[in-house]
């Protein structure tokens, strides 16, 4: 049985990585990897732009990550002539370093509401263990 999808409408991995190659997504590589029915993933490569003193993943980096796919996400649920998704408060629990590879986040919905959505990003390594949990919540305002 199939799902129904919970986006404003059909997107390509490739329309979506156009939003992340500007600002700082772009900077630190983030990608779109995969969507389905309702789930986004995204990547982000682990090295020097991302990196903290001590040569391993910056926590504030997993964090922009996270806010960064929960954010998107939110904006291709919402009808966009009329709504924009604004981030309203983010936590996290970083669990594990890393010093290298690709870390992907793992975007599904908690809460879909008129006036706000939560998400859990799951943040994982190459090798597919759990480095970050984080939730999103995302204001959902009226386009100006």
């Amino acid at each position: 049985m199939k799902t129904q999808s919970i986006w404003f409408r059909e997107y390509s991995l490739t329309e979506i990585n156009s939003i992340f190659a500007r600002y700082m997504t772009e900077f630190l590589s983030i990608k779109a990897t995969e969507i389905t029915d309702n789930t986004i993933v995204a990547s982000m490569p682990v090295n020097e732009r991302v990196f903290q003193p001590f040569k391993i993943l910056h926590g504030g980096a997993s964090v922009v990550l996270a806010e960064s796919i929960g954010s998107v996400a939110s904006n291709l649920i919402v009808d966009p002539d009329k709504l924009v998704g604004v981030g309203m408060e983010i936590n996290a629990n970083h669990l594990k370093s890393v010093a290298g590879g690709t870390v992907y986040a793992h975007c599904t919905a908690i809460h879909i509401g008129k006036k706000s959505h939560v998400w859990d990003i799951r943040i994982k390594n190459d090798q597919d263990e759990l480095i970050c949990i984080s939730r999103l919540t995302v204001a959902i305002i009226d386009k100006k």
